[in-house]
């Protein structure tokens, strides 16, 4: 049954005789638009919720959501299942589109203002889903480079690190506000976003389902523990384009590109960047930005132009670092954070 929970949002609370799609893609091309799904818990008296495909271009937690609700999954307590971006996922050629041309980045909305369609849609999801009290919040991403599976959160404590190790080995300290989903219920109780691994690799959904399926056994919040090593970074750094700048990724300097990266500048994801380490090439004004939490710009403490050659200027790890030019420009280069000590 669908009910229309807002002007922007459906909500569907599948019955036990209820049958889910079992292809995934037909599965997305019957969500109207945005989408929360129920599903009652053995604890009716607790809820969890879950997020998937906040961008277009990320698969990796509609699948994992919409296989759950195939194998009738029946979890430990009521879980809230919210699938944001589902038109900008299904327009041709599917999962292509971060969000449609037009439309603000729907990660980017669950602060006010909440003027425009997005901003609605994040309003409306948040007063649906801060109503049921939750007591563990999980955002489901992917990237489009090559990372691990990760987490990303504002704080080391127990809790969160526990409900990082459900999915992943690498937690993320980080108290920058950028009007994200999973920043948008830190106040109520554990919140992380998991960026999964790379949108289409099988590992990546992989992943996902199965951290998604132990996150909906769990059946006490105090059981998050961590038994393994877990590597932390802290203090990341944005790093931007400059708006109108423009960016290519090859092995050698683009004529009139002010910005060309190596090809594979992704693989250094979390690694440790020596001082003098070269990432590309410059051509005319000086290109980036790089904000950290507090609002300070530290593109020039981070980089440095050494005739042309972009380099590291001090040491730091790099984060989401991608090779695709439209999720460059739209949202960042990649992030530059230290490993915790």
């Amino acid at each position: 049954m669908v009910d229309a929970v807002s002007p922007t949002i459906d909500l569907i609370a599948p019955g036990i005789d209820d049958d889910v799609c079992a292809d995934p893609d037909a599965f997305l091309a019957g969500l109207r638009r945005p989408t929360i799904f129920h599903v009652r818990g053995r604890d009716r008296a607790r809820a969890r919720v879950v997020a998937g495909t906040l961008h277009g271009n990320e698969p990796s937690g509609l699948r994992a959501i919409h296989r759950v609700l195939v194998d009738r999954l029946e979890p430990a307590v009521d879980v809230w299942f919210f699938l944001g971006a589902v038109e900008a996922a299904r327009a041709a050629p599917g999962f292509a589109h971060r969000m449609l041309p037009g439309r603000r980045d729907l990660n980017r909305c669950f602060r006010p203002p909440f003027d425009d369609l997005d901003g609605a849609i994040a309003r409306d999801a948040l007063a649906q889903l801060r109503a049921v009290q939750p007591e563990l919040i999980v955002d489901l991403h992917n990237n489009t480079g090559h990372n691990p599976a990760y987490a990303v959160g504002p704080s080391t404590d127990g809790a969160y690190l526990g409900l990082t190790a459900l999915f992943a080995r690498t937690f993320v300290h980080s108290g920058m506000s950028l009007g994200t989903f999973s920043e948008a219920f830190a106040d109520l109780a554990p919140s992380v976003a998991i960026e999964c691994g790379r949108a289409g690799d099988p590992g990546a959904d992989a992943t996902a389902h199965a951290g998604l399926v132990r996150l909906l056994r769990l059946e006490d919040p105090e059981a998050l523990v961590v038994t393994d090593p877990m590597a932390i970074l802290v203090d990341p750094v944005r790093v931007m384009l400059r708006p109108g700048v423009t960016l290519a990724f090859a092995a050698r300097p683009v004529p009139g590109v002010a910005l060309t990266l190596v090809p594979d500048v992704d693989r250094h994801n979390f690694q440790t960047l020596a001082p003098g380490t070269a990432l590309g090439w410059l051509e005319g004004p000086w290109p980036l930005v790089a904000m950290d939490e507090h609002g300070r710009e530290r593109a020039h403490e981070l980089f440095l132009d050494d005739g042309g050659t972009l380099r590291t200027r001090t040491t730091f790890v790099p984060m989401m670092a991608t090779t695709d030019v439209a999720a460059a420009t739209q949202d960042c280069l990649f992030y530059a954070a230290s490993r915790q000590q």
